[in-house]
């Protein structure tokens, strides 16, 4: 049996799409035991960015058996959408995380964006915000779209706002994911088919409009998948997710995974401050200054909070 190496473009649970340093497509699954890391317990052994040593099972096939993955760069997890106390690997070897949102039809929950960053913050993977639909945009929105990019860009993070059906705006987020592996993620509605179409002409992913009646998007994505972008670069699809759960984080470490707290809780009194209650505190001290938005203070109360709750 030929061993051979590839990259996983998509996984269908039982079913992976790979391609081999030739550019051949393969159908390739798991027979047996995989050796895999011990330390992530998820409910999928492979996910798609996988590298993977596959067999072919019969001569001049494109059926192939996964016998061993390569050391992972990084990962991303999430919640399994089938059960709260598991993993589910999102995708793995990431040079950035994408989070899309949208300021209306439908709205993107703030809660939902920062619960992303502070993932990508926990898995060392940069995060760009692109915020859509700004064509959309009344007033009151406007003055939300200058808020949030403030905000952001003032923690650290890159902000892109575009409008997908409009070219133009897109350009230079089109130049900053180029040669890059980037991962997409965010609700149902917000136009993640139509940036991507954009990105990567005559991909013609389905899209569908955002329901009238509840405000909300519709599902267009059932499972993960990668696409290559014509000048170089790699662009990982996600399924539209509710929300963004997180996994394994410690009250006690919160804090660190927000970029401008993590600037100067140094100058704390206590080591082990929650930024709550605590005398001295260097982060609550920057938010009263105004060099910590006091929005994104409000959310890490917030989510300490469900994090208490859950404990």
């Amino acid at each position: 049996m030929k061993a051979l190496t590839g990259l996983v473009y998509k996984s269908t649970g039982s079913w992976y799409i790979v391609y081999d340093e030739e550019g051949k497509q393969w159908n390739a699954r798991i027979k047996g035991k995989l050796k895999i890391d011990k330390d992530i317990s998820s409910t999928n052994p492979i996910a798609v960015g996988d590298k993977v040593l596959f067999e072919e099972e019969a001569e001049d096939g494109n059926i192939g058996t996964i016998k061993d993955i390569a050391e992972r760069r990084n990962y991303i997890v999430r919640v399994s959408p089938h059960n709260k106390n598991q993993k589910h690997i999102v995708a793995a070897n990431l040079d950035a995380a994408l989070v899309m949102a949208t300021i209306a039809e439908p709205r993107t929950s703030q809660g939902f964006i920062d619960r992303f960053l502070i993932t990508g913050e926990a898995y060392h993977i940069p995060c760009i915000i692109v915020i859509n639909k700004i064509d959309l945009l009344k007033e009151k929105h406007r003055e939300q779209l200058a808020h949030w990019k403030e905000m952001y860009e003032g923690a650290g993070y890159e902000v892109y706002p575009i409008s997908a059906t409009h070219p133009e705006t897109v350009a230079a987020l089109a130049e900053r994911l180029k040669g890059i592996t980037t991962l997409f993620s965010g609700h149902s509605g917000v136009g993640k088919s139509t940036l991507i179409n954009q990105l990567i002409p005559g991909k013609e992913l389905r899209t569908q409009e955002v329901s009238g009646y509840s405000g909300k998007g519709q599902h267009t994505t059932t499972f993960a998948e990668m696409f290559d972008m014509p000048g170089g670069g790699k662009i990982i699809d996600t399924p539209g997710v509710k929300e963004f759960g997180l996994i394994n984080i410690e009250k006690e470490e919160l804090s660190q995974y927000f970029p401008e707290m993590r600037a100067v809780m140094q100058h704390c009194k206590f080591n082990n401050c929650l930024h709550i209650n605590e005398p001295d505190c260097a982060v609550k001290a920057a938010v009263r200054e105004g060099v910590i938005a006091e929005d994104r203070y409000v959310s890490y109360v917030m989510i300490l909070d469900t994090i208490e709750k859950k404990w």
